[in-house]
């Protein structure tokens, strides 16, 4: 009589019958099953941050906002070298009828802090990279100079006219204080640290990156550099699975190959539970000498999750989490193993690492062959493409999982459904491009600038949410909204006619989302006694009557200009003293007072306060946000609001210096 295979004389039996008796998973999970098993035991969120050396940080990931303490430039720079003067002292100059002026006594070299005043009817000379001094609003190259010595004092010919803020970088126009110029989850390349060593940083703070252990498993494993035996493999996994946890922004821990010993297996399996995720190829089967199952399978608080997956290839993976840390033993042929990998393991050391996932590129292309699948299992194909955007062709490569050349050679893959047993010839599908991956925006914002903005953008980053930023003013922001380049767009435009915000602006296509309210203020330095007794409404005609204070303009097109011409029209006054200087943030206009070059302007009141100057209250405008109609209820959008809405986030914005209103205080403004 035969016994049974759980009889005694079964357990008696010699090992080679052991060995030849199928052993088969307990189950088989499909692939999202299995994921949301083993994530659902993980901790999914950055590891943490470590501070690093500017020099130490390419390639490192920024673990929070760099905003800038900083302007810059941290004053009127001049781009060229040439004459600081009046612009409106060339309004006529041409080759013909050159326009004479008197050249002041000091040349401007950079790092020059200048000492005389630019009058009218004279110009300084400057060279690129000076500090434009008071009294001047633009810079003359040069080139379109020449200088008349036989003269007392000494003069030159300007042969061109040039508009106010020629060849100026105000102060704040490439960076301005307190903006955010890069956002926590950024790669760091040659570009962003080139951005942080402009603002002064020495250390930064990033994400630490996690530690993954791999073990390599078998007798028949070799080191590569040693003699291969006959039956022996190489170990290509343990180097593919390295550069793997690299690319995802992990650091690999080899701890080398281990024979099949099962105490020395468990002894290094312990080892590695001291990093932060575990990795082993190979003995994942439950076939004989497969030592890796064996071990794993000792492990507590869950131990493992699922062995066993509905995949081709990848059908072995074993998923395992104990106090929290993953274990993962990967199949041993490299292609099987390195498909496992990026879809199981890459993503939670990303995740791990604080790396926004990317979307894969596809391509569509044409089978010229028909594919039988494993009908129960998903089923990656690795193709080779052929041919161009109108005729392409995805050629199924029909090497194995064992093959070692099929993913290197490989220009994408096609995802056969569990269900899906035949592709036929002919049929067109999308293939997953290997080596081209592009990160997908859901949102994009292009229109004035806020700090207020960036704090938003801020929150709803750190939610997963992967949103753009282009700062273009208000007039194109709400241009670009309009033609569907942009999904929303941040504004702050007053009508004087109806004495309104941003609303008057919109049109049928397009609709207004509430933000939050901003002081406008009068600002001047702190220790100017000549605004003694200025208030909101005796401001202009006092200023109007002081010839030796100087304004700070800001651009035309921008919200503050169109409320300052309207106030400056209602006081009566016209074209004050530095008018014609404009500059393009509350930054230039703050560091502009701060720095001297101008006495007053207008500005956002916490902007200036930061600059430490004083300020005088005009009136809050209203900054909030267009989206067009058709995309208000949007999943990006509705997500933008729902962050907008957060109390938390709404007490962050307060601190900072802004107000949110109800729907009938807003009427009564």
């Amino acid at each position: 009589m035969n016994s049974s295979p759980d009889s005694t004389d079964s357990d008696n039996a010699p090992q080679y019958l052991k060995d030849s008796r199928q052993k088969q998973f307990l189950s088989v999970f499909s692939r999202d099953e299995a994921k949301e098993r083993f994530t659902s035991y993980l901790n999914l969120k950055p590891l943490g941050s470590e501070s690093v050396s500017l020099g130490e940080s390419r390639g490192r990931i920024l673990a929070s906002d760099i905003i800038s303490p900083i302007d810059v430039p941290g004053f009127d720079r001049s781009n060229v070298d040439g004459f600081a003067l009046q612009s409106i002292d060339t309004a006529s100059a041409q080759e013909e009828d050159p326009a004479s002026l008197v050249i002041n006594g000091e040349s401007l070299l950079p790092g020059k802090s200048p000492t005389i005043v630019v009058r009218p009817q004279t110009a300084t000379p400057i060279s690129t990279g000076g500090i434009v001094p008071r009294g001047a609003d633009a810079v003359v190259m040069i080139e379109d100079t020449d200088v008349v010595d036989s003269e007392s004092p000494p003069r030159i010919a300007v042969t061109r006219s040039v508009p106010p803020g020629n060849m100026i970088s105000f102060a704040g126009s490439d960076i301005a204080k307190g903006e955010t110029v890069l956002w926590a989850g950024t790669p760091i390349t040659s570009r962003e640290i080139g951005v942080m060593a402009s603002l002064g940083l020495e250390q930064v703070a990033v994400r630490r990156r996690p530690q993954v252990a791999i073990i390599s498993t078998g007798d028949e494993v070799v080191e590569p550099g040693q003699p291969l035996l006959l039956g022996s493999v190489y170990d290509s996994n343990a180097a593919i699975l390295s550069a793997a946890v690299q690319e995802c922004g992990g650091e690999p821990i080899l701890l080398g190959r281990v024979r099949d010993d099962q105490e020395l297996l468990r002894e290094i399996v312990k080892q590695g539970l001291q990093y932060d995720l575990v990795l082993l190829s190979g003995g994942t089967s439950k076939g004989a000498g497969d030592l890796s199952y064996q071990v794993v399978r000792e492990l507590q608080n869950p131990g493992i999750v699922a062995h066993g997956v509905a995949l081709k290839p990848g059908k072995p993976i074993c998923l395992a989490v104990t106090n929290g840390k993953p274990v993962v033993i990967l199949p041993g042929f490299p292609t099987s193993a390195i498909f496992t990998f990026h879809e199981f393991v890459a993503p939670v050391i990303r995740q791990f690492a604080g790396i926004p996932e990317t979307a894969a590129r596809k391509v569509r292309a044409q089978l010229p062959a028909r594919v039988h699948s494993d009908k129960g299992r998903t089923e990656y194909v690795l193709v080779r493409l052929f041919g161009d955007a109108e005729r392409r062709l995805a050629f199924p490569m029909g090497k194995g999982s064992g093959s070692v050349t099929t993913f290197s050679m490989a220009d994408g893959f096609v995802v056969i459904p569990q269900h899906v047993e035949i592709v036929d010839a002919g049929e067109f599908v999308e293939v997953s491009l290997i080596d081209e991956e592009i990160q997908a925006n859901e949102l994009v914002i292009i229109g004035s600038h806020c700090a207020g903005l960036d704090r938003v953008v801020s929150s709803l980053r750190q939610t997963g949410c992967a949103v753009s930023v282009m700062h273009v003013g208000s007039e194109a922001g709400l241009m670009a909204v309009e033609r569907g380049e942009c999904d929303l767009a941040g504004i702050h435009l007053y009508d004087p006619q109806t004495g309104q915000y941003n609303t008057p602006y919109l049109n049928e296509n397009l609709e207004l989302i509430e933000g939050y309210r901003r002081m406008q203020s009068f600002v001047f330095r702190k220790d100017d006694d000549r605004f003694s007794g200025a208030n909101k409404d005796n401001f202009l005609r006092k200023v109007s009557k002081q010839s030796d204070l100087s304004m700070v303009n800001r651009n035309s097109g921008s919200g503050t200009r169109i409320l300052i011409d309207r106030l400056m029209s209602e006081a009566g006054i016209h074209r004050p003293p530095g008018y014609s200087m404009q500059v393009k943030s509350h930054n230039a206009v703050s560091a502009a007072v701060l720095q001297g070059r101008a006495d007053w302007g207008v500005a956002i009141q916490s902007v200036a306060e930061s600059y430490g100057l004083e300020t005088i209250p005009i009136r809050n405008e209203h900054f909030d946000f267009v989206v067009r109609r058709e995309n208000r209820q949007t999943i990006p959008i509705q997500r933008f609001v729902a962050e907008l809405q957060k109390p938390e986030l709404r007490a962050s914005l307060q601190q900072m210096g802004y107000e949110f209103v109800t729907d009938s205080e807003c009427k009564n403004e």
